[in-house]
């Protein structure tokens, strides 16, 4: 009998280690990298994806040193390739949380007033930044930055 509540315990734990594949909360997704831009240490990646609305969401996760839960980091989408001076911006994004350096967005509309998705977003011309701070000397420092859509290459 021992055997048996022994054999039936371990069973019971290998199968609730086992891992189970969560279903992605997108509709189909794309993953661009963005790349240190700046002497502070940080890369990191934005995750386009399509919500079953038909939504646009585009979350930003950092790699790097966490901060304070005071601190944030702006983020915008900009028109044009990284490197583009004065490139307009199509979007303010949600900023980035040094606490957790992530940062979640849902996008439906750019600044001229076209509506994005993600078919159009995979045919956009821009890039992404995301700054040290949203004013002062410190906004023009860029944390990371990467192209998007039509320009990204991999």
């Amino acid at each position: 009998m021992r055997k048996l509540v022994l054999a039936f315990v371990i069973g019971v734990l290998f199968v609730g280690c086992t891992e189970v594949e969560r279903p992605s909360r997108y509709v189909r997704s794309t993953v661009y990298e963005l790349q240190q831009a700046s002497d502070y240490e940080y890369t990191g990646e934005l995750e386009v994806g399509e919500l079953p609305t038909g939504e646009l969401e585009l979350v930003i996760t950092l790699k790097g040193a966490k901060g304070s839960t005071a601190v944030t980091y702006p983020a915008h989408l900009h028109y044009g390739p990284y490197g583009t001076p004065d490139a307009p911006m199509a979007a303010m994004l949600s900023p980035i949380y040094a606490s957790s350096l992530v940062g979640a967005t849902i996008l439906t509309e750019l600044s001229n007033g076209n509506v994005i998705n993600y078919e159009s977003f995979q045919t956009f011309n821009g890039h992404v930044k995301v700054h040290l701070a949203s004013e002062g000397p410190d906004y023009e420092v860029i944390l990371v930055a990467g192209d998007v859509g039509a320009n990204y290459q991999e």
